[in-house]
C-alpha cells in the first residue's frame, strides 16, 4: 500500500515567519516553523519532514504538493546540481542548498513519487497541510506556541535546518 501526503509550506511576509506542515490523516501530521524564512524553505522542509518522518516505512510514498519548485527540486533539478557541485545551470550556487543535500539524503532507496496539486482548491489533503503550515507560521508571528501535531507513529521527531536566507532577503539593518 502507497503512504498519500501532503506537504506545504508557509510565509507571512516571504521572508518571514514561516512555516511547514505534512499531513496524512488527523493521526498523523506535523508542523514546525521558524521566526523568519521563505515559503521555498517551508515547502522543501515540509517534504523533508516528511521523508525522514516515514523513513522506517517498506511502502512508496506519494507526495502531494502545490509548489513546482520543490517537486521539481526533487524530481529534475537535483541530480543535475549535485553534478555541478551544486550549481545552477549559470554557474551561480544554489538557493537553500543545505535542505537540497539534506533531500537527496532523504531520498536515497525510497521510492517516492510526487503529484502537484492546485494550491487553495479546496484539495482536501492539500488544504489539511496548508492550514496547519501557515498556523505554525502564525504562532511565530504571534509568538505562541507552535501545533506541532503528533507526528509518524513510532517515529523520533527530528529537528529541521535552521533556514539561511539569500543577502537579498536579509533583515535591514538596524543602525
Amino acid at each position: 500500500m502507497t503512504i498519500v501526503a501532503s506537504a506545504d509550506g508557509s510565509a507571512l511576509g516571504n521572508p518571514g515567519p514561516a512555516g511547514w506542515a505534512w499531513y496524512v490523516d488527523d493521526e498523523r501530521w506535523a508542523a514546525g516553523g521558524w521566526p523568519r524564512a521563505t515559503n521555498n524553505i517551508g515547502e522543501l522542509t515540509a517534504v523533508l519532514e516528511l521523508l525522514r518522518a516515514t523513513e522506517g516505512e517498506s511502502e512508496p510514498l506519494h507526495i502531494l504538493c502545490d509548489s513546482q519548485y520543490a517537486i521539481k527540486a526533487c524530481t529534475e533539478w537535483l541530480a543535475g546540481w549535485k553534478r555541478k557541485g551544486w550549481r545552477k545551470a549559470d554557474g551561480k550556487p544554489v538557493l537553500n542548498v543545505e535542505i537540497i543535500k539534506q533531500l537527496d539524503e532523504a531520498l536515497q532507496g525510497r521510492v517516492v513519487t510526487f503529484e502537484w496539486v492546485k494550491g487553495h482548491a479546496n484539495h482536501p489533503m492539500n488544504e489539511a497541510a496548508d492550514t496547519r503550515a501557515r498556523a505554525a507560521s502564525t504562532a511565530y508571528q504571534n509568538r505562541t506556541a507552535v501545533p506541532s501535531g503528533p507526528g509518524w507513529p513510532g517515529a523520533a521527531a527530528s529537528t529541521p535546518v535552521e533556514p539561511v536566507l539569500a543577502e537579498d532577503t536579509a533583515p535591514p539593518a538596524l543602525f
